[in-house]
């Protein structure tokens, strides 16, 4: 069983890792930025949080998993402010501020005494305010592709399924506030960040890092529904409830957004 559990988190660490870089090369960063604020990570580990203690367990860790995600936007910001401040090490550092910036905040979430209210507004409020100072970020696309090779794939996939791995071990040693706080480390986005700005530039990095906001509320509403149907009907039925839920989300505002371009347009 242990070993079944390793292969699988393995292959979809993988995969989302693979996925978004691939996007992120033949469609858009922007795309990619917005997708990685889809549950990916987090959907991983709250599913095994669940699989491997209980649903209630990882219903309790979904609400705190929902105001942890402002320390997952704090890492963004800060990546982009320090790889705008530093010209040398530029990855390297932009990482370590972010890392130590995401659990500062996480250490400092932990003190709040929430309610179900404060868990939804919190990370509501810090998505609107990242929007917001991400705005003057321009979408900057990918005109020439790196040619990828065995070695390359198992680079992005190794960032992924390490970070994913130490992530699902943590509801063994703590309890499930601290799980959920930690479960919103972005396992798949951190990856994705460090694959583009390797391969490519800071300026795609950005061009990610200024559609995280957007696509964070489907998270916000995937966290949110994982509270209230793991409890109800399990953590498979509720896990597809769940996505059916955030993904409405993006169509949604993929439907607005194509209008209000639309309506720019004709004026």
């Amino acid at each position: 069983m242990i070993e079944l559990l390793f292969l699988v988190k393995l292959v979809v660490a993988i995969t989302f890792v693979i996925g978004l870089s691939f996007l992120a090369e033949n469609v858009s960063p922007k795309v990619a930025g917005i997708l990685s604020g889809y549950p990916t990570g987090s959907a991983i580990t709250l599913f095994f949080f669940g699989l491997e203690v209980s649903p209630e367990y990882a219903a309790k860790s979904a609400v705190f998993n929902m105001i942890g995600l402002t320390a997952a936007l704090t890492f963004v910001y800060i990546y982009y402010i320090a790889s705008r401040y530093f010209k040398k090490h530029t990855i390297i550092l932009s990482s370590l501020a972010a890392i130590i910036a995401y659990f500062v905040v996480v250490t400092l979430l932990h003190r709040i005494e929430i309610n179900k209210y404060i868990v939804i507004l919190i990370p509501i409020s810090v998505s609107l305010l990242c929007i917001y100072l991400f705005k003057d970020i321009k979408n900057i696309g990918i005109q020439t592709k790196a040619k990828i090779n065995f070695r390359i794939l198992f680079v992005r996939a190794f960032f992924a399924a390490l970070i994913i791995l130490l992530i699902t071990t943590v509801p063994k040693f703590v309890g499930p506030t601290w799980a959920g706080l930690f479960s919103a480390f972005p396992t798949t986005l951190f990856p994705l960040m460090i694959i583009i700005h390797f391969t490519y530039s800071k300026e795609h990095v950005h061009t990610i890092i200024k559609n995280v906001p957007i696509g964070m509320f489907s998270l916000i509403i995937y966290s949110l529904t994982i509270s209230i149907v793991y409890p109800l009907y399990g953590i498979y039925l509720g896990t597809l409830i769940s996505f059916g839920a955030a993904t409405l989300y993006l169509l949604v505002y993929s439907k607005i957004k194509s209008w209000i371009d639309k309506q720019s347009r004709l004026k």
